[in-house]
């Protein structure tokens, strides 16, 4: 299992970006969260096998209709955490 610390820029909040990012994660069998941080990105860390992580990242790059994704940080996690599922926090 691979895990990776996401910051996703562009017009991502306020247009069902963490719920694209939930429904996406269950998609891919990820798990971990996503949430909005105060300067307009979204935080995401994700869990999974590394074939199915790479889909995702793809996924969370397109986006959803309504977003606009300009660039994503993308940090490898050597100390994987645990999750049962993918959830968002506030």
């Amino acid at each position: 299992m691979n895990q990776v610390h996401m910051i996703v820029f562009g017009r991502v909040q306020g247009v069902g970006f963490r719920y694209f990012a939930q429904m996406k994660a269950v998609q891919y069998n990820i798990k971990g969260w996503t949430r909005n941080l105060s300067d307009g990105t979204v935080e995401i860390v994700a869990l999974g096998e590394q074939d199915q992580l790479t889909l995702f990242i793809e996924e969370i790059r397109r986006g959803n209709p309504f977003s606009k994704v300009t660039n994503i940080d993308i940090t490898p996690v050597d100390q994987a955490e645990s999750f049962n599922s993918f959830s968002i926090r506030y």
